[in-house]
């Protein structure tokens, strides 16, 4: 096996395997490293939803519609399966509403369809809780993979297809232009493309250092339906949600909600939640979530977000006897003001972070770009 790549990316998750695909689809030889045997985190904790509707205006909103039509596009090539697309914002407070419809009035807003009360009753009263619904908003942008499946199934279709080499259960050392010092060995490559995720101390800690991430953490649950034929028109979002992504919560209208929600659920606002639902083959949803920003993030679940989090499910959703089959942690590298970093340790290396919590959303196009930006296209 050769030691000599045209790119070589450190990190197996989903930037680093994005970025291996836009390597490959350049024409250049590629090799991925990896201390895991397999994706553990942020990649494969999360919700695999490819959240277009929402996103920040601008840059991030591009990259998502990007991210996402290169998930269509490779998802069948992979086996992966596309569990649902679209997303339904039900919302419970004229507030919420507002919100809504100032989006509707966006560029982000095409092709999304607002809907009244009666309208959220007659196509999605078998799935709603109670009548305490003020309207709703349907997007088709969206679609939703199962991330735990998906990630292994992406990096085994990259290798098998198209000739990605990857190096798992091996440590990265050191980086250096035209080098990587392994436990394995050292790879020699053109250029080098580090995708550490949330691990911010193994390279380039000084540099790390100077930008301030931190560390979120999220609650996430497992939850079984009682009844085993409730399903999901898309990925499901309420009101807490306006007052966290971006591309709702930068419109004006969203200061009279979050005020609003703040004398209503001020616990749920102190813990960082808002409900994401999504939902697999098996029938499972999956819930969340919480945003808990330390360093070192804890392994300690605390119940009470738990049961925040599950009392926005049932204010949503109409699950009567739902069981919680799962809990976990989720982790990501956090910047409170920017989305993502792309830094240049040398010229023949990037450094890329996403720092907000869109891996699966944006990572696509990200690769894209930084492939341009190394290849001085």
């Amino acid at each position: 096996m050769t030691d000599h790549f045209d790119v070589v990316v450190v990190g197996a998750g989903i930037v680093g395997l994005a970025h291996a695909l836009a390597a490959r689809r350049l024409g250049l030889s590629v090799a991925v490293v990896d201390r895991e045997a397999e994706a553990i985190g942020a990649s494969v904790r999360h919700f695999g939803f490819v959240t277009v509707t929402g996103q920040q205006a601008g840059e991030c909103w591009r990259r998502a519609r990007r991210s996402r039509d290169v998930w269509a596009e490779l998802a069948p090539k992979a086996g992966i399966p596309v569990e649902h697309h679209g997303l339904l914002v039900s919302v419970r407070r004229a507030e919420a509403m507002d919100v809504l419809e100032a989006f509707a009035e966006t560029e982000m807003g095409e092709g999304c369809r607002l809907l009244s009360p009666s309208e959220m009753a007659a196509e999605h009263g078998t799935i709603l809780a109670g009548d305490a619904v003020a309207g709703g908003l349907w997007s088709p942008h969206d679609l939703r993979v199962e991330s735990r499946h998906a990630i292994p199934k992406l990096a085994g279709w990259l290798q098998d297809e198209m000739q990605v080499t990857f190096f798992r259960r091996t440590l990265v050392k050191a980086v250096e232009p035209g080098s990587v010092v392994t436990t394995a060995g050292t790879l020699r490559a053109e250029r080098i493309i580090v995708c550490p995720g949330d691990d911010l101390l193994s390279l380039f800690p000084e540099r790390i250092a100077t930008m301030g991430i931190s560390r979120c953490r999220l609650h996430m649950m497992k939850v079984m339906p009682g009844n085993t034929g409730f399903r999901l028109p898309g990925s499901v979002m309420s009101d807490l949600s306006l007052v966290r992504y971006l591309g709702y919560s930068e419109l004006p209208e969203a200061a009279a909600l979050k005020t609003r929600l703040i004398a209503e659920q001020p616990g749920h606002l102190d813990a960082g939640i808002h409900l994401i639902v999504v939902q697999g083959s098996d029938g499972g949803l999956i819930v969340g979530d919480s945003h808990h920003y330390e360093w070192s993030p804890s392994p300690f679940a605390q119940g009470h977000v738990d049961d925040l989090i599950m009392e926005e499910l049932h204010a949503t959703l109409h699950l009567p006897g739902a069981q919680v089959t799962e809990r976990w942690m989720g982790t990501y590298a956090s910047l409170p003001d920017r989305l993502m970093v792309r830094d240049a340790p040398a010229p023949s290396i990037r450094l890329v972070i996403v720092t907000s919590g869109t891996g699966a959303s944006t990572s696509f196009a990200i690769a894209e770009e930084t492939l341009a930006d190394l290849m001085g296209t």
